[in-house]
């Protein structure tokens, strides 16, 4: 799944900069969500934005999904806060 958003920061408890996944892409994310959460609806990924692969996990937040953007990406990509990217996405089922 390729999805586009705006990179912003969060800070929580744990600072951290993540991209928001647009409606229609969380709602699709929600519909398989049962298949791939491993639990407390968390959903590990496999990514890829630019030259850079990296494995996360997106969390739910009200109602869509947050793509966490560590800092080992931006900073090997230049990422900005406020930078629209595009990251490619992989969803693999959990084990059963």
């Amino acid at each position: 799944m390729r999805v586009r958003g705006e990179i912003i920061h969060w800070r929580g408890p744990s600072p951290f900069h993540f991209v928001a996944i647009p409606p229609k892409q969380s709602a699709e994310i929600k519909a398989l969500s049962r298949a791939l959460t491993y639990g407390w609806g968390v959903i590990p990924v496999k990514g890829i934005i630019g030259a850079t692969s990296f494995t996360t996990s997106l969390f739910p937040k009200d109602g869509a999904y947050l793509l966490p953007i560590k800092n080992a990406v931006r900073f090997g990509e230049g990422l900005e806060l406020g930078q629209t990217i595009t990251a490619n996405l992989t969803f693999s089922p959990k084990e059963r």
